[in-house]
């Protein structure tokens, strides 16, 4: 049973109502030029987050030029550009935007305000926008085909019930997702203290307290080294910031045999940096036995020097050194096993090393618990969104 007594598995949709796009609601198209303007907010579809209601980040008007679009507090920022990216977000104030959005209005006498922003997120909605978008490169919804689309609408009586569900829905998913911000920034801020300045503190280098390799690529002419596959096999795409980690991609043992690919064995995790293109600079750690590509460093720690997760956490916290090591924080420039090697890294004494892992361990394992209640609940509003519409 749902909220208010509303059974959402049994809805009787005989009686709901059929409306265009434009008479559930508006189109703003109030013009603003970024070089004259007294507002002070823009938001870009850079701002907006896939399947988000709340729009948390937002630029100023020396960012852009060329005309844009105003928005009032409580219109929806629509991105009609990319659809299948899902981005309809809440202004939480007035500003303007970007023209590859539509900036929409909830028309109260069709649709509840509050109940809006979660129709714009239903299935139904952003399938058929992804429908109705053309173009090849960067598919767009033109409003002229958008406005004539329709839409069945519970009556307002029962929005009123429905908003208050998911509302109440929503704020214990952002509730969860605040904790994890204050978790990560107190993260952010242990590291600096722990890992980040060498002042009275021991330093050694990574190669002196670990061993490092990396793998090689079969040949891709030869289909039989990836069929029926029996070794796993990592590339430093698949390195992503998460504790542990494993990959489903699996090569032969004659392909092991066939290029510079090796089995690395794991006696307790392998801790694996990406060195190259997008994840660079990541680690994470792997509790089962595999083989790498040559983009990945395998960074087996020696237990008799070094705790495997003091070492991990250590490498995680310099993510950003790492990302510029090399030069531009996005050239593709790979970083190799000699810098690796010399990397100079903070080193406490054995009780401290102890201490400090287990301090990292225990909040990564509450941020990893608050993400799961984040994703439950966020799969559960989504279901109930689409049992009504």
């Amino acid at each position: 049973m749902g909220k208010q007594g509303i059974d959402l598995n049994n809805l009787d949709k005989s009686h709901w109502k059929t409306y265009r796009f434009d008479e559930i609601a508006q189109n703003i198209s109030e013009r603003v030029d970024p070089n004259n303007t007294e507002l002070t907010v823009y938001i870009g579809l850079e701002h907006i987050d896939s399947e988000s209601l709340h729009i948390k980040r937002h630029g100023t008007p020396d960012d852009v030029n060329g005309t844009k679009l105003k928005f009032y507090k409580g219109d929806i920022i629509f991105g009609r550009r990319r659809a299948y990216q899902r981005k309809a977000g809440i202004a939480t104030s007035d500003g303007f935007c970007s023209a590859h959005a539509l900036v929409l209005r909830a028309n109260p006498d069709v649709i509840d305000p509050e109940l809006f922003p979660f129709f714009m997120h239903s299935d139904l909605f952003m399938n058929r926008a992804v429908d109705i978008s053309v173009g090849s490169l960067s598919p767009t919804i033109n409003w002229g085909t958008l406005k004539n689309q329709e839409f069945l609408i519970p009556p307002l009586e029962l929005q009123k019930c429905y908003s208050k569900l998911f509302w109440s829905s929503n704020r214990l998913i952002e509730n969860e997702l605040n904790i994890i911000e204050k978790k990560q920034v107190l993260k952010r801020c242990l590291q600096k203290k722990y890992f980040h300045s060498f002042e009275n503190k021991k330093s050694v280098l990574v190669g002196d307290v670990a061993k490092l390799t990396a793998g090689g690529t079969p040949s891709t002419q030869v289909s039989e080294y990836w069929k029926n596959g029996t070794v796993l096999w990592l590339s430093s795409g698949e390195v992503h910031k998460k504790r542990v980690f494993s990959t489903e991609k699996k090569i032969t043992e004659a392909a092991l045999k066939s290029s510079s690919a090796k089995l690395i064995p794991i006696h307790s995790c392998l801790i694996a940096l990406a060195g190259q293109g997008k994840t660079k600079g990541t680690v994470a750690i792997s509790e089962v036995e595999l083989s790498t590509n040559q983009s990945v460093a395998a960074i087996m720690p020696d237990e008799s020097k070094i705790e495997p997760y003091y070492l991990y956490h250590n490498l995680d916290s310099r993510y950003h050194d790492f990302r510029h090591i090399t030069g531009k924080q996005n050239s593709r420039t790979g970083l190799n096993l000699k810098i690796l090697k010399e990397f100079r890294i903070a080193f406490h004494d054995k009780k401290e090393r102890g201490t400090i892992q287990n301090i990292f361990n225990q909040l990564d394992e509450s941020i990893a618990v608050a993400r799961k209640k984040v994703e439950s609940g966020q799969s559960l509003q989504k279901i109930l969104v689409n049992k009504v519409f």
